[in-house]
C-alpha cells in the first residue's frame, strides 16, 4: 500500500499539469535519420525500465514482442506471416488500403513456401525513412499511388531520476497522416493484433512442415470498453494459469472522441479467414463492423479512427497498447514478480491512469532529450550515451516486486544471457548511477547484504531469491573491486551518509577478503595475485594491470569512506597498501609502452576457496588463457573508474597517457578484412575497431579467450580513458567507429551486443559525457565540478538534472548552472579548480558566477 501511494502521488504532480486525455505529440528532436538502405535491423524498444518492450521497426512494423517476462527477438506473437500485429491506412475516396509498412528488401522474398517474413501478402508503403533520438523514434512512408504521406511516431516516457515515471508499461504510437491531395479525404486507421496471453513463444508445436508453431492461449477474451475518455479493446483469459507468466492482460486503446469503430473478433482463422475477414470489412468503409460470436482461442481484435483531412492539411491517429504481466521469474525459477504489476490492476488501469499524464510526461522527456542535443558534445558522444540508455529498458533489466533492480549481462534470442548482475560486467555501465540514482543503491545493496556470505566473498552472480550469500561461491577480483569504487560513486553522487555507514562493515570487509590466505593481495603488499577471476571468464596468475588497477581504485575509495567513518585506522592501511601497490605497477608492470601481466605459476601456491572458479581447467604449472606481454584494451579500466568517482590518479598519469596512446596504436584497425578471429565477431569486412588485445612482443600460445574480438564496452572504456587525458581526436575516432558499425542496415543502434543482446557493458557509454564535461558532483561536500571548456554541457548526478553553460569573454568564463529537474544541493561550484559560491537549488533555478581563464 505505502508504494501505491508513493507512485499516486508522483503521478498525481504529473496529473496536475496534465492538458487533456486527447493527447497530440509535440514537435520530436532528431538527433540520427536513417534512409531507406538503413532499415532492416532497426528496433526501437518501446516500454519502460522493467516493464519489457515491444519495437518499433525501422519500417513501421511491431516486432520482438518480449512484454511477457522474457526475450523474444524476432517474435511476432504468431507464426511467421501475415497474421501478426499490424497497423492499416484506408483511403475512402481513393478505395484504397495499405499496411502501414514500408517496403520488402530482395533478401525477404525467399521461403519454403511464400512466407519469408511477416505481413509479407499485405500492400506496403513505396517509400519509407527512419528518424530518431532516443526515445524517440519516426517512421516516414510515402507512396506515388497513395494520396497520403503518413509520419509514425513512438515512444515511452524517459526522464532521468524519475524511475516510476521511465517505468511505464505503455508503447504510444501516433500516425500522423497528411494529405498531399488538393481535395478532402476519408481516413482510417486501424491496429490489429490476435489475443497472444499465454502464447510468449516458450512453447511450441512443431509442424508437419518443420515450423515452430507458438502455443498457449486458450479461452483469451477481447472486450470493448468506453470509459474516462478512453475508448478500446482490453484483452485477456479465462483459460491460461494465472501463475503462468505469459498470463496477464494487454489494451489497445485510443483517446479519440468520435470515428472509432472495433471488432473484438474476426471469423475463425482457418485458411487465413480472420484477417481476410477482417480486410474486406476494413477495405470497404474503412469502418469495422463488430462480430457477434468470439472465434478461436486466441481472436483477433481491432480498432479503428476515422476522420476528414482537408487538402494539405495532417491529423493525427493515436493507439496505446499497454499490458501487465505480473509473474516475473528469475534465474533461479522461482517467482520474484514485477514491481510495475504492484502498481496497476491490469493493463487497462495502466492505460486509464496513464494517457492523462502523456502531456506532461513528453514534455518531460523532451526536455531532457532537448537539453542533450543542446548541448556541445559531438553528435557520436550524443548517440552513444543516449541510445545505450535503451538497454535499462529490455529485457537484460528487470525490477523485482520490492522495486530492486536486477540484470542480466545481456539476453539470448529467447533466454537470459548470464544471470546475477553480474559484478564484473556491471562495474563498467555508468547510466543506472547517473540518470537513476536510487535504482543503483539497490544493486550496491544486494551486492553488499546479498551476495556477500560472512567470509567477505562475494559470489560475482548472486541469486534469486534473495538470502544472504547466495550466489555461485566465486568471486571476481574485478568484480568484487569494482563494487567498492561504485559504492564510493554512488554514496558520492547522492550524498547518503546513512547509507554508508549501514553498509560501511559490508564494503569494509569486501575489501578485506583480499587479504585471506591465499586471497589476492594476502601479504598486504598491494599487489594483486592468486588467482584472480574475471570478466574475461578465466583466472588471471600474477599481477596484471587490469585487476591491479581495480584493487588500487578500491583502496583509494576504501580509504576515503574510512575517513567519513572515522575509521582511521582502516584509512591508514589502506593508504599505505595503495602506495606500496601504485609504486610497484609502475616499476614493474608498465614496459616504456604499456601495462602488462607478470605471470605466475599457481602450482604450489595456496588459493583461496571461492577465487577459482574452475570453469576453465588450466595446468598449474604452464597456465593458459593469460595475458602476458599484451597489451590490452581495457587494461586502465581502474583509472576510468577513478576519474568517474573522481578519485584521482591510481599510477603515473604519464604512463597512463602513454598507454593509451599504444592501445590507439597497437590494438586499433582501420579495416577488419585481412584480421583473423577463431572467436565471435563483431567488428567484420572494412570496420574499424580496436581490438581486445594485441602482442607486438610476442604472442602466448593459448591466450584469454576474448583476444582476438572486439566488443563495445571495451572499447569505450579505452575511448573514454583517451577523453579524460585530453587525447580528444582520438577518443572520439574510437567511439565514431562503434556508432557507424550500427548503422541500422548491419545492426540495430539500440542493440550493442556482447553476449547477448542489449548487453549491459555498453552503458558505459553514459561516461562519454562525464569526460567531456569534467563532470563530477559530491552530495557529501555538496560540490559541482566541470572543466574549462566553453560550450553548455547537460549533466545528471542521479537525483537531479540540467545544463551548465560556459561562455568566455575578455579572458573570463560566464558559468550559468541550470536545474531542469529534482533539486541539488549545492555549495560550491567549481570550474577546472577555481570556486564560485553557490546555493541549493530548485527545479528551474540557476546559479551564475564568472572564473577567471588563460
Amino acid at each position: 500500500m505505502k508504494k501505491f501511494v508513493v507512485l499516486l502521488l508522483v503521478l498525481t504532480a504529473y496529473t496536475a499539469q496534465a492538458q487533456s486525455s486527447l493527447w497530440r505529440p509535440q514537435a520530436w528532436p532528431v538527433l540520427k535519420r536513417y534512409d531507406q538502405q538503413h532499415l532492416t535491423r532497426i528496433a526501437l524498444p518501446l516500454g519502460g525500465i522493467g516493464t519489457g518492450t515491444v519495437s518499433l521497426g525501422g519500417r513501421g512494423q511491431l516486432q520482438d514482442w518480449e512484454i511477457m517476462n522474457r526475450p523474444a527477438k524476432g517474435y511476432s506473437t504468431v507464426l511467421m506471416g501475415n497474421t501478426a500485429p499490424f497497423f492499416a491506412i484506408h483511403v475512402l475516396e481513393a478505395k484504397k488500403t495499405k499496411a502501414l509498412l514500408g517496403p520488402l528488401e530482395t533478401h525477404e522474398y525467399q521461403h519454403m513456401e511464400g512466407r519469408p517474413v511477416d505481413h509479407h501478402g499485405l500492400p506496403r508503403f513505396a517509400n519509407s525513412g527512419f528518424e530518431t533520438a532516443y526515445p524517440f523514434g519516426q517512421v516516414s512512408l510515402s507512396d506515388a499511388t497513395m494520396p497520403v504521406s503518413v509520419r509514425i511516431k513512438g515512444f515511452n516516457p524517459l526522464i532521468p531520476t524519475d524511475a516510476d515515471a521511465s517505468g511505464l508499461p505503455i508503447a504510444v504510437l501516433t500516425y500522423e497522416v497528411t494529405n498531399t491531395g488538393s481535395e478532402p479525404i476519408t481516413v482510417s486507421v486501424c491496429g490489429s493484433m490476435h489475443n497472444f496471453i499465454g502464447r510468449d513463444g516458450s512453447r511450441n508445436n512443431k509442424s508437419w512442415k518443420g515450423e515452430l508453431e507458438p502455443q498457449g492461449a486458450k479461452q483469451n477474451r477481447n472486450q470493448f470498453r468506453q470509459e474516462n475518455g478512453l475508448t478500446g479493446i482490453y484483452m485477456y483469459s479465462d483459460g491460461v494459469d494465472k501463475a503462468d507468466p505469459a498470463w496477464g492482460t494487454v489494451a489497445l486503446t485510443t483517446a479519440e472522441p468520435q470515428g472509432v469503430s472495433y471488432r473484438t473478433s474476426s471469423v475463425t482463422n482457418a485458411w487465413e479467414n480472420a484477417l481476410l475477414d477482417f480486410w474486406d470489412d476494413f477495405s470497404d468503409d474503412g469502418k469495422l463492423t463488430e462480430k457477434t460470436t468470439p472465434a478461436d482461442e486466441d481472436p483477433m481484435a481491432s480498432l479503428a479512427v476515422q476522420k476528414k483531412i482537408g487538402p494539405n492539411q495532417t491529423q493525427a491517429f493515436t493507439f496505446f497498447l499497454t499490458w501487465h504481466f505480473p509473474n516475473r521469474f528469475g534465474w533461479s525459477k522461482e517467482r520474484v514478480g514485477n514491481y510495475y504489476t504492484t502498481q496497476y490492476q491490469d493493463a487497462w488501469a495502466v492505460a486509464d491512469r496513464t494517457i492523462p499524464l502523456l502531456p506532461k510526461l513528453e514534455q518531460k522527456t523532451l526536455q531532457f532529450v532537448n537539453a542533450l542535443m543542446q548541448s556541445s558534445y559531438p553528435d557520436e558522444v550524443k548517440e552513444a550515451a543516449l541510445f545505450n540508455t535503451s538497454t535499462l529498458r529490455s529485457q537484460t533489466v528487470f525490477r523485482t516486486e520490492d522495486g530492486r533492480i536486477f540484470g542480466w549481462e545481456g539476453v539470448m534470442d529467447d533466454v537470459g544471457s548470464c544471470q546475477g548482475s553480474c559484478t564484473h560486467v556491471w562495474n563498467y555501465e555508468q547510466a543506472t548511477p547517473f540518470l537513476f540514482g536510487n535504482l543503483a543503491k539497490t544493486m550496491r545493496d544486494v551486492e553488499f547484504n546479498y551476495a556477500m556470505d560472512d567470509t567477505g566473498l562475494m559470489s560475482f552472480r548472486v541469486g534469486l531469491p534473495l538470502k544472504k550469500g547466495f550466489g555461485g561461491g566465486v568471486a571476481a577480483a574485478d568484480g568484487q573491486m569494482g563494487t567498492i569504487m561504485k559504492f564510493y560513486r554512488d554514496w558520492q553522487l547522492s550524498g547518503d551518509t546513512d547509507f554508508l555507514r549501514k553498509n560501511w562493515p559490508q564494503v569494509k570487509q569486501a575489501l578485506a577478503f583480499a587479504w585471506i590466505p591465499g586471497g589476492w593481495d594476502a601479504d598486504r603488499d598491494g599487489i594483486m595475485e592468486g588467482a584472480q577471476h574475471n570478466t574475461m571468464d578465466v583466472e588471471y596468475f600474477g599481477p596484471n594491470p587490469q585487476m591491479q588497477l581495480w584493487y588500487l581504485g578500491a583502496l583509494k575509495a576504501a580509504s576515503a569512506m574510512a575517513m567519513a567513518m572515522n575509521d582511521r585506522s582502516f584509512a591508514q592501511t589502506c593508504d599505505q597498501i595503495f602506495q606500496k601497490g601504485s609504486a610497484w605497477t609502475d616499476a614493474n608492470l608498465f614496459n616504456g609502452d604499456y601495462y602488462e601481466q607478470q605471470v605466475i605459476s599457481p602450482a604450489g601456491h595456496l588459493i583461496a576457496k571461492g577465487t577459482f572458479s574452475g570453469f576453465n581447467k588450466v595446468e598449474q604449472n604452464d597456465p593458459a588463457y593469460q595475458l602476458a606481454k599484451g597489451c590490452l584494451v581495457d587494461q586502465l579500466v581502474g583509472q576510468f573508474m577513478a576519474h568517474v568517482c573522481g578519485l584521482g590518479y591510481l599510477v603515473n598519469p604519464d604512463h597512463i597517457k602513454t598507454t593509451l596512446k599504444s592501445i590507439l596504436k597497437y590494438n586499433y584497425r582501420a579495416s577488419m578484412t585481412d584480421h583473423f578471429n577463431n572467436m565471435r565477431s563483431y567488428a567484420i569486412g572494412d570496420e574499424a575497431s580496436l581490438l581486445m588485445a594485441s602482442w607486438p612482443k610476442g604472442r602466448p600460445k593459448v591466450p584469454f579467450p576474448y583476444f582476438s574480438e572486439v566488443m563495445t564496452g571495451f572499447e569505450y572504456t579505452a575511448a573514454i580513458g583517451m577523453l579524460y587525458e585530453n587525447q580528444t581526436e582520438s577518443g572520439l575516432l574510437c567511439i565514431r567507429n562503434i556508432r557507424n558499425r550500427f548503422d541500422g542496415s548491419k545492426r540495430n543502434p539500440f542493440d550493442e551486443a556482447e553476449c547477448g543482446h542489449h548487453y549491459a557493458r555498453a552503458m558505459v557509454s553514459w561516461a562519454t559525457t562525464l569526460a567531456l564535461s569534467g563532470f563530477h558532483y559530491s552530495g557529501v561536500s555538496q560540490t559541482m565540478q566541470f572543466n574549462n571548456q566553453e560550450g553548455t554541457y547537460f549533466w545528471s548526478n542521479g537525483y537531479a538534472w540540467g545544463t551548465c553553460t560556459k561562455t568566455r569573454q575578455a579572458g573570463k568564463l560566464q558559468i550559468a548552472l541550470t536545474v531542469l529537474h529534482g533539486q541539488l544541493p549545492l555549495k560550491t561550484l567549481e570550474i577546472d579548480g577555481k570556486r564560485i559560491a553557490a546555493r541549493n537549488l530548485k527545479e528551474g533555478e540557476s546559479v551564475t558566477g564568472t572564473v577567471s581563464v588563460q
